[in-house]
């Protein structure tokens, strides 16, 4: 439902790291689906974030946001 604090294989904290890279990937996806070029690749994203082991990659790219769907009404 929500991000993980801690990657599940090594344990580096990326809970903080989700919210920076949510946003810049909608700066991407926008930027791709208008047509342009992008100025940065989700991967440059992550390594900028300081993601650098495959295992937290893994922990944010797979991450599912069900938060909205689980609890609808406020």
């Amino acid at each position: 439902m929500i991000i993980p604090i801690r990657c599940f294989t090594c344990g580096k904290i990326i809970g903080n790291v989700y919210t920076d890279y949510k946003k810049r990937y909608e700066e991407y996806k926008k930027t791709v689906d208008a047509g342009e070029k992008p100025k940065e690749t989700p991967k440059q994203i992550l390594d900028d974030l300081g993601v650098e082991r495959y295992c937290c990659r893994r922990m944010i790219l797979t991450h599912v946001d069900l938060l909205e769907e689980s609890a609808p009404f406020e």
